[in-house]
């Protein structure tokens, strides 16, 4: 269990990243969502060590990260959102390097330990080919690999399939489905789709606080009957905006569909949606901007 209390980081121009942020992650896979500045790298940062936040604590079964950063390292997998490697190097032999660097000294395990993950990650057939030749999605996979090296108890993926095309999307996802059966698992996304396909749990972080928590299915389901939708024409986007709690728009055949949040029906054509994991992210991201 890592569990997450009162954590607040104060950057040195004075912006909060983190607002008194608590949470308790069991194992298994933990979809954090929220968009780009809610905070999610920095708490991604602080759990894996990397900072040190401005108060509060963080503890991973009965280590005490803040204060033994060493321990947690030892049982840690992360996978940043933008992570370096040397191009002209196979992904066998900086596979190797990095198992190294995590302390796999002997040589017989070490090959067993990178072969075994290059067949884990579907990357054995190009073992010798430099990362500078990957796809987006290779080098998703063999950073997973990496994050893997050790048998990690906890497990960061931050922004993972940010970019990938929808088959190799996919295949990543799949593998962190089976990674996350036995380990604690997150997976710190601005995509909707990705927790609500994996995430037994999650939370919406914006404006550097938890702002929901709970299962996908059972927040999905205190939306119901109350998610409306409507096809409009442009030019009348903003009166709707005016007049109703508009949570969402696209387009659609060259007009605008949008959804709002009313407990009754808004009438003027409106009629009842299936609300989703998206309105539910929407919708609690809307009333955090609006509150702050």
């Amino acid at each position: 269990m890592l569990t997450i209390e009162n954590l607040t980081h104060v950057y040195g121009n004075g912006t909060r990243a983190l607002d008194n942020v608590s949470l308790a992650i069991p194992k298994g896979m933990f979809g954090l969502l929220g968009p780009n500045g809610a905070g999610k790298s920095t708490l991604m940062r602080s759990i894996a060590t990397l900072q040190t936040p401005t108060s509060g604590s963080i503890r991973f079964g009965d280590i005490d990260v803040i204060r033994n950063p060493e321990q947690l390292r030892r049982v840690l997998g992360y996978l940043p959102q933008d992570f370096g490697v040397y191009p002209r190097v196979s992904a066998y032999d900086m596979l190797d390097h990095m198992a190294v660097l995590k302390g796999i000294s002997n040589g017989k395990d070490r090959k067993q330990t990178v072969e075994a993950l290059l067949h884990q990650v579907n990357l054995w057939p190009v073992r010798g080919k430099a990362l500078a030749g990957f796809s987006g999605g290779m080098r998703q996979r063999f950073g997973i690999a990496q994050a893997l090296i050790g048998n990690p108890e906890l497990i960061i993926v931050d922004e993972p399939t940010a970019g990938l095309d929808p088959e190799e999307r996919n295949r990543f996802l799949n593998l962190l489905a089976e990674v996350g059966e036995n380990v604690v698992v997150i997976l710190s996304t601005h995509i909707v789709e990705d927790v609500t396909d994996l995430c037994p749990r999650m939370a919406v972080l914006a404006g550097g606080k938890i702002q929901l928590e709970g299962s996908p299915l059972d927040l999905t389901d205190a939306l119901e009957g109350r998610v409306w939708s409507k096809t409009i024409d442009k030019a009348d986007l903003a009166d709707h905006q005016a007049s109703h709690n508009v949570i969402s728009t696209r387009l659609f055949a060259g007009r605008t569909v949008i959804h709002v949040l009313s407990d009754t029906n808004p009438g003027d054509g409106f009629e009842l949606a299936s609300g989703g994991l998206e309105d539910v992210y929407l919708a609690t991201v809307n009333a955090s901007r609006r509150a702050a």
